[in-house]
């Protein structure tokens, strides 16, 4: 996928041309000021890399195995006791 470069202007101007070269397998990308803003991609091209995105992503026990353990090498908040009347 080599794709090509447009100004916003000129996106805008042609974008039947930028749809068409996108669905043909070419990434279309649009500067706005010189910089890159944005990627113009077949949908079905969206679609995979949202599920490459969605496989690779970590899961709920692999955000939980991420915390910090406790090893000593934090400072903790000391514990402060305090009277409750029932």
């Amino acid at each position: 996928m080599n794709g090509s470069t447009w100004r916003l202007q000129d996106a805008k101007n042609q974008f039947s041309k930028v749809v068409e070269a996108a669905l043909h397998g070419e990434p279309q990308h649009v500067t706005r000021r010189g910089r890159e803003v944005v990627v113009v991609l077949a949908a079905d091209a969206y679609d995979r890399l949202e599920k490459i995105q969605a496989v690779s992503a970590p899961g709920f026990v692999d955000y939980l195995l991420m915390m910090p353990k406790d090893d000593e090498d934090f400072e903790r908040l000391p514990f402060l006791e305090r009277e409750v009347n029932f």
